[in-house]
């Protein structure tokens, strides 16, 4: 896997995300984004592999601040799926950076597997400042929905 700015937080490509998700079904994938990105700009669709992504948000739109039931929230959603302490978790936002903090808060609350998506959904600005073509789950070509 990837090298990451945490190393208490492991980085690792959207490619292999999928791959992990592939062989270890019981794995989740944690978008942390809001619910406008959801919608407008779109969601990673695990359905050819049997799963669904969790959502939740990490930051309230509009006003941006840290929802403080995410932990709370997070393990129940996770338990639901099947899973606790001991599954894969990779979490995903836009481009990395809330991604890192989710992972950050899971791993402190005893979840011992958590992971950070590099380059996230949309990846870095292009020359011409868009997200999407460069890097992220979109520019890879991997499976996404928009509503």
């Amino acid at each position: 896997m990837s090298g990451s700015p945490d190393p208490a937080i492991p980085e690792v490509s959207v490619n292999e995300v999928w791959a992990a998700i592939d062989r270890d079904r019981s794995a989740q994938l944690i978008d942390v984004r809001t619910r406008a990105e959801w919608n407008y700009v779109g969601a990673p669709d695990l359905s050819a592999l049997g799963c669904k992504v969790l959502l939740s948000e990490w930051q309230t739109y509009p006003t941006n601040q840290v929802d403080p039931g995410f932990v709370d929230r997070m393990k129940q959603m996770v338990t639901e799926a099947g899973g606790g302490p001991e599954t894969e978790l990779f979490f995903l936002c836009r481009s990395g950076a809330r991604s890192l903090a989710a992972a950050k808060a899971m791993a402190a609350a005893g979840f011992k597997r958590c992971r950070n998506t590099k380059d996230g959904f949309e990846g870095q600005l292009d020359a011409d400042r868009r997200r999407g073509r460069l890097s992220g789950w979109k520019a890879a070509g991997l499976p996404w929905v928009q509503s």
